[in-house]
């Protein structure tokens, strides 16, 4: 991964070279601070007051720069406006194909611009970040709010563009009517959804589109499925997205993922007769369950190694470790023995290819589309949480071919063994492998994927520095400008231990609160049938359509918390409130004093299911906007080329 003081100054316009943010001086600058802070010649409010001021001298600069330029561009287009109005009188070819091509140089300049602004707000982003982790404070929230919502703002230029969206909408709706003139009167503001076919324009529209930085659904989705995005694409690596890009492979990855959730949990509803029914307590369906999430944290490392080197292989490898595991599962029943169910179960877990579908999304999809398919990454696997137990609710049947059983117990092994056969046969036919470079040195590579990887381990800074790791924070300051480390300092952390080892104490707290709210998530899930029938003999049909309420709630949270919620309030009270909300839900699931209750097990399941869903979606959410995250991955690749492989 580049840093980002040397793409600063490799993507710079030469000729508006003095209007960017001077990233290194800050970047002294808060070195400075914490020495002269350490040596006492200086307090920190006269720090807050410094930088401060120094932020808002950059904004300015930057912002009466981009007025500037605007207004040039704004002039250029009235110009070219006469032209039309010219043209439109006494029409010539030659002339409107040389005005078309004047608006299309117009447009190469304000696509200059839109960089420009990109970078600039990247680059403010990241000094916010470093000076919050270097002091501990929360000065990026102090900043913008006081300076956003000032009437006299100059920071929403920078984030919000408001004014290069009408210098786009011109010249959008000029090149559409040079382009149709053809006797329709209709203009892009009548059928905005009507694309515009010019390659300018569509570069323009992914510079806008990348340039947007704000919380909504998609974006919240996208976070949630821990697929990173590069801030900073070159020209030449979105050529090569779009070279490598194919869009049944990316349906494909989809699939498997929409299958792989529904394999997880059809058999939810039913695992208790199962288990019964070959001679084990009912409770063992948890044993159950839980073997295919055992059988995945191995089958993560191996699938995110071989990802490395293929795709289509992972891939149809997982299909035929699905198949058989289902096929096991279903003979289970007809052999009688609870061993060959749970080596079913294993095996499907042993298929997980899901580090796999996360990669192909993260490496083989043009950043333009990339938050999108992220979204459906976690659409999917939400559709086929509900669908599973919603599916395991209508197979209930009985009747026996041979010796082969059909029930309501084996039917959903053998249904999954069918659907895996056949998405097997579809990959087959339709999947296209995406080319790779040739690698031409032997240098550890980090890919987006094992950055997704060490993330969703929790790797980040602690937000207050101690004297002991100075030394670590002062490489980290200056690590944007700096050389390529020592041969001795770069040596691989190749196994899950020793990269546990360089975890904070802080991280290992945000780990503990994952790991129990996937374990009080899991509980929820597994043990409901068991739950429902010794207390309100529910059948299974009442069992799956609770359930799968349940995952139909994902994607109405997650839109209500992405749109609205982190807009209104601030992630850490957002997360105060879901754990709060969870605790609330586990003590009301608990029979006390009054006779326990169909709408108490109900309210408080909900109640501990929506909770959990915000709360993890909050931390994971939180570790890549706010940066502890990343920031920590990228100094730890530069100091130990740390290789991770993806771990849930």
């Amino acid at each position: 991964m580049v840093a980002f003081g040397k793409k600063l100054k490799d993507r710079q316009i030469q000729e508006w070279q003095g209007y960017y943010i001077n990233y290194k001086l800050m970047k002294k600058r808060v070195k400075q601070y914490a020495q002269q802070i350490q040596l006492g010649t200086l307090d920190r409010r006269h720090v807050l007051k410094d930088f401060s001021r120094m932020l808002d001298n950059q904004i300015e600069k930057i912002v009466l720069f981009l007025l500037e330029q605007q207004g040039l561009l704004a002039c250029q287009i009235t110009k070219l406006g006469e032209q039309r109005d010219a043209l439109q009188e006494e029409p010539e070819i030659s002339k409107i194909i040389e005005l078309r091509e004047a608006y299309r140089a117009l447009g190469q300049d304000l696509l200059k611009l839109l960089f420009f602004v990109e970078i600039n707000a990247i680059g403010l982003r990241k000094i916010l970040k470093k000076f919050d982790k270097r002091f501990g404070y929360r000065f990026t929230d102090y900043y913008v709010k006081t300076r956003a919502n000032h009437p006299y703002s100059q920071l929403q230029q920078v984030f919000k563009h408001v004014g290069l969206g009408a210098v786009v909408g011109a010249l959008s709706r000029n090149l559409h009517d040079l382009q149709d003139r053809q006797g329709s009167y209709l203009s892009i503001y009548d059928q905005p959804t009507l694309p515009l076919q010019d390659p300018v324009v569509d570069s323009i529209n992914a510079a806008v589109d990348r340039l947007t930085n704000s919380t909504n659904f998609l974006n919240f989705l996208g976070q949630h499925a821990l697929i990173m995005h590069e801030e900073l694409p070159s020209p030449s690596e979105e050529h090569v997205d779009d070279q490598r890009y194919h869009f049944m492979s990316l349906l494909l990855n989809l699939a498997n993922t929409f299958l792989y959730m529904v394999n997880t949990y059809i058999i939810v509803p039913t695992a208790d007769d199962y288990s019964m029914s070959l001679g084990a307590a009912p409770t063992v369906c948890g044993i159950v369950i839980g073997a295919m999430a055992v059988a995945q944290v191995f089958s993560s490392v191996y699938f995110s190694a071989w990802s490395n080197k293929s795709y289509f292989r992972p891939l149809v490898f997982s299909s035929i470790v699905l198949f058989l595991g289902n096929i096991l599962y279903a003979l289970a029943y007809d052999v009688s023995s609870i061993w060959i169910l749970l080596i079913g179960r294993l095996l499907c877990g042993f298929g997980s290819a899901r580090a796999v579908n996360r990669r192909y999304i993260s490496d083989c999809v043009p950043l333009k589309i990339r938050m999108q398919a992220s979204a459906g990454f976690v659409s999917a696997s939400a559709l086929g949480m509900a669908c599973g137990p919603a599916l395991a609710g209508i197979l209930q049947i009985n009747f026996k071919i041979s010796k082969l059983t059909f029930n309501q117990n084996t039917l959903p092994g053998w249904v999954m063994a069918v659907a895996w056969l056949i998405y097997l046969v579809w990959l087959w036919i339709t999947f296209k492998e995406p080319a790779r470079e040739a690698e031409e040195d032997h240098t550890p590579h980090q890919s987006n994927d094992e950055v997704n990887n060490a993330l969703e381990k929790g790797l980040k800074q602690p937000l207050l520095i101690s004297s002991e790791n100075k030394v670590d924070e002062d490489a980290d300051q200056d690590c944007d400008d700096s050389e390529e480390a020592p041969e001795e300092s770069r040596q691989p952390v190749n196994s899950i231990v020793m990269a546990y080892r360089l975890l904070t104490p802080s991280v290992k707290v945000q780990l503990l609160i994952y790991f129990m709210l996937k374990y009080v998530m899991e509980i929820l899930l597994s043990e409901s049938s068991v739950v429902t029938t010794y207390y309100f003999n529910w059948s299974t049909s009442t069992v799956a359509v609770f359930l799968a309420c349940l995952g139909l709630t994902v994607l109405p949270v997650n839109i209500v918390v992405g749109s609205y919620i982190s807009n209104m309030f601030q992630d850490r009270q957002i997360l105060l409130a879901s754990e709060i909300m969870v605790l609330i839900g586990v003590l009301l699931s608990f029979q006390v004093i009054i006779p326990y209750s169909e709408p108490q097990y109900i309210c408080s399941g909900l109640l501990l299911f929506v909770s959990a869903e915000v709360l993890e979606g909050k931390i994971l959410f939180c570790f890549i906007i706010y940066g502890y995250g990343q920031d920590c991955i990228v100094e730890m690749q530069r100091k130990h080329c740390i290789k991770m492989p993806y771990i849930g």
